[in-house]
């Protein structure tokens, strides 16, 4: 009697774990791909004003703001307007001041922040938004294949480049105590890991080794805190458990060092990529590793992705959030979504 019980208990639980499987497979395949949305085009003819949103700190911001007033001079088009952001304000004001002057390109000067906050600023409306990458890691401008160690090419694309429009995503997070906060991104967000390793980068190393810098906090977070239990809804679809480390929702693929993290990821295919990460251990680590930098094609337990256009996280305990690498704080619910063709961008 015993081992008939036991054998209904499986063949209960395993119907349970198909059934939320096939839940999960039939969202991941509600949307495919399209190649890309549509092709680059030139700007508007003749002179146009400029606005520059300068992050005054970084490394060869002042030199960028000469090329650009220099571009501008060398065309014979107006002088440049220029807004410096502050630690108050990262660029939310200053991008608005440059809407309301009714700039024909919004130049985001900085590192990923900045471009981050600009963008949400000009999602939704025609002005277009150069990029002069300053920063750490620069992930919009890698995925838009500008060349970032150019600081001249840069400014040029930034100020007569063609324009094409991406996709942008939005992240609404509620706090335990019922308040809501949204952010924009354009590249990658998540919960869970990812965040607390960008949380406990240290600064100093980061002006010193860059991107690599978040690789030792990667490695002291590995043995760290155990796989969470989250509930994640597709598509608002039901609610399913997971027991995961991080889930990523990427808007593209390339991140710094060269890493293609998601190759079926593209910027303007109106589909959120959604990759749920729960290693138990090393190998699982290993694994992940493996399949990430050889792009093998196998399925991994440890490493599972799916496509939506609205991804819903519920968690019993506040979890810490990021978005394009900006810690964003912590959330008991994570409401992201994606908006197709929201943003106009210059291209080389």
């Amino acid at each position: 009697m015993r081992n008939w019980i036991i054998a209904g208990a499986l063949a209960v639980a395993g119907g349970f774990a198909v059934a939320s499987w096939w839940g999960v497979r039939r969202l991941a395949e509600q949307h495919s791909r399209s190649a890309v949305a549509e092709p680059a085009v030139a700007p508007p003819l003749g002179p146009q004003q400029v606005a520059i949103v300068l992050n005054p700190v970084k490394d060869r911001a002042q030199e960028a703001r000469v090329l650009i007033e220099a571009a501008c001079r060398g065309a014979g088009w107006p002088t440049p307007l220029v807004f410096h952001t502050t630690r108050e304000d990262p660029g939310h004001s200053m991008a608005l001041a440059a809407l309301e002057a009714r700039a024909d390109v919004v130049i985001a000067c900085g590192g990923d922040g900045t471009v981050r906050v600009v963008a949400e600023v000009l999602a939704g409306t025609e002005t277009a938004m150069g990029l002069v990458p300053l920063g750490t890691g620069n992930i919009l401008a890698r995925n838009l294949d500008l060349d970032v160690g150019r600081l001249a090419h840069s400014v040029h694309t930034a100020v007569f480049g063609r324009q094409r429009k991406i996709d942008t995503a939005s992240m609404t997070l509620t706090t335990d105590a019922g308040d809501t906060v949204t952010h924009t991104f354009l590249v990658i967000a998540g919960v869970g890991m990812d965040a607390e390793i960008l949380q406990d980068t240290s600064d100093d190393l980061k002006r010193s080794f860059g991107w690599m810098a978040y690789t030792e906090a990667g490695i002291r977070h590995m043995p760290g805190r155990k796989r969470r239990r989250v509930e994640v809804s597709l598509d608002d679809g039901e609610f399913q458990t997971r027991r995961v480390r991080s889930v990523l929702f990427a808007n593209c693929s390339k991140l710094p060092g060269g890493v293609d993290f998601i190759p079926e990821a593209y910027i303007d295919d109106g589909v959120l990529d959604v990759a749920v990460m729960s290693p138990r251990s090393l190998i699982g680590w290993v694994a992940m590793y493996i399949k990430i930098l050889f792009q093998h094609k196998h399925r991994l337990p440890v490493m599972q992705f799916y496509g939506a256009r609205k991804v819903s996280i519920r968690v019993p305990e506040p979890i810490e959030t990021q978005a394009d690498g900006d810690v964003t704080g912590l959330a008991t619910r994570v409401d992201v979504q994606v908006h197709p063709a929201s943003l106009l961008v210059r291209v080389a």
